[in-house]
């Protein structure tokens, strides 16, 4: 038996090798500036950051890499859309869009315009965490600026139907934005259909502190951070070439690998499911009726005590929802916005995988899971 079995893959990912060997060079040979252009090692370093965003640019799906602006991650760039575009907008036009299952990242920034005289529209979601379409087209106004719609859920992997939200969206000249960050690698992401779009790399196997936001040029929207000019003036700073290297590698690799990676984790995802299903332990895949990202699995246990059954299965590293939020005693916004009871809610696990996740691990897993909650259940009952 293995001493820990990772299955948290969508709080964080390892960097991948191929990536760590592209980003050693520029914290010790290349380590120049790319804003000092009066000598070599700023050329080079530039010429780093330049190749990194023509590579996040040709994963994405932009064809001009200008509109991809590097920053320090998705919590970054989402304040800096969301607050750039209220910073810009009239005040008579203080009005924005979201839905209730969005990462904390947007809605406490929205809680923040709030308190600022925003007005905030929350568009409920169905009980598989679907967005109500015609919530969405009712809640668009002519004060509306801005839309944001994540592309697929952190903690159920649930995908939205971006084109179809986009249609309803840009069809009234308003400006959509999603946070693709937990699908970026998984599943086919372009900026085709939105306005802006933010993600990172330590979801993609690249390195943690650095992230970027593609921003159509017609969009306008203030700096967060204001300095020396840096990324066109949307983000000032010193850039992280090292991170900036490894993000732009992890994203080449996964536009090559995110087929090949999707089929397996999902087969393996379903096989994970199904063993515990069969179990006969009345447990429930949450967004079962969804599209759903591979390698994502929401499971709750009613009627058992979740700090028990992780007490009992110490070897395998589990999410209990989002990496941000999973500390906190609170029920699960998303699931409590998909009409789940809270105590059900509370008894949630999220089990995601990965790219170096393996048959084996899935299957001692399992059987990990199922002797637990057979002890844990008979203790119950």
């Amino acid at each position: 038996m293995s001493a820990a079995i990772y299955l948290d893959y969508n709080a964080t990912t390892p960097v991948d090798p191929r990536v760590m060997q592209k980003m050693l060079p520029y914290f010790t040979e290349h380590y120049g500036n790319p804003s000092s252009q009066a000598h070599m090692y700023g050329w080079a370093a530039n010429a780093a950051v330049e190749k990194a965003r023509l590579e996040v640019a040709q994963c994405l799906g932009a064809s001009r890499p200008s509109e991809i602006i590097f920053t320090s991650g998705a919590t970054e760039g989402i304040n800096s859309a969301i607050k750039g575009v209220a910073e810009v907008s009239s005040q008579k036009r203080r009005h924005m869009v979201t839905v209730r299952t969005e990462h904390h990242a947007v809605s406490h920034v929205c809680k923040y315009l709030e308190q600022r005289g925003w007005d905030i529209t929350y568009v409920p979601v169905n009980e598989d965490g679907l967005v109500d379409l015609d919530s969405l087209r009712d809640s668009l106004t002519d004060r509306t600026v801005l839309v944001c719609v994540m592309w697929a859920n952190n903690e159920t992997g649930v995908i939205q139907p971006i084109a179809e939200i986009a249609e309803l969206v840009r069809g009234r000249g308003i400006p959509f934005m999603t946070d693709a960050t937990q699908a970026v690698g998984k599943i086919p992401v372009s900026v085709e259909d939105v306005d802006i779009l933010v993600c990172c790399a330590h979801k993609v196997y690249g390195p943690k502190g650095v992230g970027a936001m593609f921003v159509r040029s017609r969009i306008r929207c203030a700096p967060l951070i204001d300095g020396g000019g840096q990324e066109q003036g949307m983000r000032s700073g010193t850039h992280n070439v090292p991170g900036i290297v490894g993000m732009g590698e992890s994203f080449r690799l996964a536009e090559l690998e995110q087929a090949q990676d999707a089929k397996r984790l999902s087969d393996l995802r379903d096989r994970l499911e199904h063993a515990l299903l069969g179990a006969g332990l009345g447990i429930q895949i949450n967004s079962a009726g969804a599209s759903r990202l591979p390698q994502t699995s929401s499971i709750s246990f009613p009627g058992l005590n979740l700090e028990r059954l992780l007490l009992s299965i110490r070897t395998l590293a589990v999410g209990t929802g989002s990496a941000c939020g999973s500390g906190k005693r609170t029920p699960s916004a998303v699931l409590s916005a998909m009409g789940i009871r809270n105590d059900v809610a509370a008894q949630t696990l999220r089990i995601s995988l990965g790219r170096p996740t393996t048959e084996g691990e899935v299957l001692e897993a399992s059987e990990l899971l199922r002797q637990a909650l057979d002890g844990l259940y008979n203790k119950a009952a």
